[in-house]
């Protein structure tokens, strides 16, 4: 069975060389948000292109993109360059490039989680989330909102009520989103679902009173282990608004509460 988010970032190698490899890809609307496809979406897409070119080291462990124009639904090239191959790393770019013009450009290091030891020792406590069926379903969207926002279909996502009263015009102020998060055609997470969920949630700045899309200048994510099976937890929160812009700090807690993937994005405020 191939599943949505495998289909939706699959990847066709055209070209290799002893530097790196170029490949094809169909980038797919029901990844949106307004006219633009989801960052972590083209993230992905470019990371399952690193991938396939250093496939004995499968998963990216440090990935820092920078968004440089809107990804649209249709064909994208994605070129990857091996800046350096060792026996357990590889540090790698990759760029995103649609009719010409560079989506997305980042820089990736790459290895094999599987090999890495399993325990996770961390003074970071995971979120404090009601259970999942006393969190509100993004189903519960109206229609208009999920034919804008048609990414919302790609996941399971359930908001704690604290922290979602954005939706009806009452944010809490404290610049914090979370809930839990799994893909809805039961595929189970890995380091490629993981890097697109750390920037699925709509941005932070919502339950600041700033509804709108916040495009993102530049996103790095940590992905720390491979994740158990079962949902996540998700925390987005924000410290500082400045300059016009904010960050955005993301965690993604596994079933087995342990601190699988982390990222900091900086993007602009809502236009």
């Amino acid at each position: 069975m191939t599943f949505e988010f495998d289909r939706a970032t699959a990847v066709t190698e055209t070209d290799r060389t002893e530097d790196g490899a170029r490949f094809l890809a169909e980038l797919d609307a029901g990844w949106g948000v307004g006219p633009a496809l989801n960052g972590g979406y083209l993230m992905a897409t470019a990371a399952r292109a690193l991938r396939h070119t250093v496939p004995e080291l499968p998963d990216p462990i440090a990935f820092s993109a920078y968004f440089l124009s809107a990804g649209a639904a249709g064909k994208a090239e994605v070129s990857t360059r091996v800046i350096r191959r060792g026996g357990t790393s590889a540090n790698l770019a990759v760029d995103l490039v649609q009719d010409g013009a560079t989506r997305i450009t980042a820089l990736a290091s790459y290895g094999d989680l599987s090999s890495l030891p399993t325990g996770v020792q961390t003074t970071a406590q995971p979120p404090r989330l009601p259970s999942v069926d006393e969190c509100l379903s993004t189903k519960l969207a109206s229609a208009e909102m999920r034919k804008v926002a048609t990414i919302m279909d790609r996941m399971d996502l359930r908001l704690d009520p604290a922290y979602a009263g954005w939706a009806v015009g009452a944010p809490s102020g404290e610049g914090v989103i979370q809930g839990w998060i799994r893909l809805p055609d039961g595929r189970e997470p890995d380091a490629l679902s993981l890097l697109w969920m750390l920037d699925a949630l709509p941005p932070v700045t919502f339950d600041l009173g700033l509804p709108g899309w916040a495009p993102t200048l530049e996103l790095s994510a940590h992905i720390r282990a491979v994740p158990a099976p079962g949902w996540l937890a998700i925390r987005h929160a924000t410290r500082n608004v400045a300059g016009g812009m904010f960050e955005e700090d993301c965690e993604l807690w596994d079933s087995a509460g342990r601190l699988v993937a982390q990222s900091r994005q900086l993007a602009r405020l809502p236009r």
